[in-house]
């Protein structure tokens, strides 16, 4: 099939259906037939799965790039070598037999890789077998701490390297049709977000003279605008790195924000107990302990990628409106002012019933009091009606942010988990404390004292999230009916085989443990 023809195809696997089964009423049939297996927008590049790789092939691969990782692993950790080069060869045997050909490029490797690294830090050093002998929950944190320069090395000795590895490999050696790359997207759409997410982020946090993303090389002899104008810079490398590692997985603002919160953890461990300690000619430290009086920056590091999420979302929109949607073919049936309206009404109601629901636990944390900052008669109905407005707007806010992430119920409700944790970290800890006394505490004792309310937060955004995908789905049952508009739909949501899950479990699982294991 030459290329003319390839771009001139259906996006899906199969043609489009027959109008007798388009128009049937059974709309569930309606909607798998239009949303199976249709790709992103745009034009894309690849083979037939007759041309990818053998599985051994990409065992042997990953036995070596992990075997390397692993010697990587014995240095940092000053462990035993032939048990690192065990620990990495299985490592890498079992990410390219299993997840190798979902790594379609060097962004899906990398998430990839770092999902199975803090798996695999969970069942083998730390958990699976070694928590079954600890009869204690006492004793399993314990282990937990002095297992966590493990879990680093697993991260960054194992995960990245891995996943990187295999993620260029599978966007050299394509075994499906991939959306085209564009180095110009990247550039333009990665530079403006890392300059205006990092001039918003470094002017903010350089009135309080700290600087999160240098913390890590320790004391700078600079000048104030120095650092201001440093700590800027780095904030653009995260950005444009942000826009070539994942133009092709992120879609909207909520995934730009989900990716970015994962992306921010893994340069705090890079960056922060890695890079810049190694840069200052200091020995890194890997341990809780030294981790545990650095959290700050963590906290520093997931705001600055919530900022830049949102930065690049906005650019990279403006780029597909300016250089792809304003094709004909890809056009939308409706304007972005109604699909807006309608995204807000849906939030607005599926935050109010994801506030009433997580209202009891959040009472008895004791955040809904600390709103109204009253001890008087009324301070309950206050702190109720607070709740409501507060789920409502917060509501309106998921159904702009995360609309048409989803294709499932269970999709929908891993999008609601990491939006009540994204809420978390901006709401109690950062933007609450700044409005009622002017200054917030990044500390882990201030964080360990919030711990108790993110239980409430994830309930919150998982209920808001699942009433927001059945209105959606509710929806659809009716536009889908027209399959010419269905394919308009399959092409902006997100469908499965993404590295949505392994991002699920790696932002999830860090951003809940770190302040659980360090606090």
């Amino acid at each position: 099939m030459s290329s003319a023809d390839f771009n001139n195809a259906p996006t899906g696997n199969h043609a489009d259906p027959p109008r007798d089964v388009a128009l049937m009423s059974n709309s569930a049939a309606t909607t798998q037939i239009a949303t199976s297996n249709v790709g992103a927008p745009g034009p894309v590049i690849g083979h037939n799965s007759p041309g990818a790789p053998s599985l051994l092939l990409l065992a042997a691969i990953g036995l070596v790039i992990g075997a390397a990782g692993g010697a990587l692993r014995s240095a940092a950790l000053h462990s035993s070598l032939a048990q690192s080069l065990l620990y990495g060869a299985f490592f890498g045997l079992v990410f390219g037999v299993f997840f190798s050909r979902r790594a379609t490029s060097a962004g899906a490797g990398l998430i990839w890789g770092l999902g199975f690294a803090f798996l695999a830090w969970i069942v083998f050093p730390n958990g699976a077998v070694r928590l079954l002998f600890h009869h204690t929950t006492t004793a399993m944190f314990a282990d937990a701490r002095d297992r966590f320069p493990h879990l680093v090395a697993y991260i960054l000795c194992l995960g990245a390297p891995v996943g990187l590895a295999f993620g260029v490999w599978g966007g050299l050696h394509p075994a499906t049709p991939q959306p085209k790359f564009r180095v110009g997207r990247a550039i333009v759409a990665g530079g403006f977000a890392g300059v205006v997410g990092g001039a918003i982020f470094s002017s903010w946090v350089a009135s309080g003279d700290y600087f999160p993303l240098l913390a890590g090389y320790g004391t700078l002899a600079l000048s104030h605008s120095t650092l201001v104008l440093l700590h800027f810079g780095v904030a653009v490398l995260i950005g444009i790195s942000f826009g070539f590692l994942f133009q092709r997985d992120v879609r909207g603002y909520g995934s730009c924000m989900g990716w970015g919160l994962g992306y921010a953890i893994f340069w705090w461990f890079l960056a922060h107990l890695t890079l810049l300690p190694w840069i200052a000619r200091n020995k890194f430290d890997w341990s809780a302990d030294h981790a545990a009086t650095v959290f700050g920056s963590l906290v520093g590091h997931i705001l600055c990628g919530l900022i830049l999420g949102i930065a690049y979302a906005t650019f990279d929109k403006l780029w597909l409106r300016l250089f792809v949607e304003s094709d004909p073919l890809n056009r939308q049936s409706e304007g972005p002012g109604i699909q807006t309206l309608r995204s807000l009404s849906w939030g607005a109601i599926a935050g109010l019933i994801g506030g009433i629901v997580a209202a009891p636990i959040l009472f008895a944390t004791g955040v809904l009091p600390r709103l109204t900052a009253s001890t008087a008669d009324l301070a309950t109905l206050k702190a109720l009606l607070a709740n409501v407005l507060v789920s409502i707007v917060l509501g309106m806010l998921y159904g702009v942010l995360f609309r048409n992430e989803s294709s499932s119920v269970g999709m929908g409700v891993a999008w609601g988990w990491l939006f009540g944790l994204i809420w978390w970290y901006a709401g109690p800890i950062t933007l609450e404390p700044l409005l009622l006394t002017g200054q917030c505490d990044w500390s882990t004792d201030a964080v360990s004292y919030l711990l108790p309310s993110l239980m409430g937060h994830l309930i919150y955004g998982a209920v808001t999230a699942l009433v927001f995908m059945i209105l959606e789905l509710r929806y659809a049952r009716w536009l889908l009916l027209d399959p010419r508009v269905a394919a308009r739909v399959a092409r902006q949501v997100r469908q499965t085989g993404t590295p949505a899950p392994a991002l699920w479990l790696f932002a999830l699982g860090l951003g809940i443990l770190l302040p659980i294991l360090l606090g």
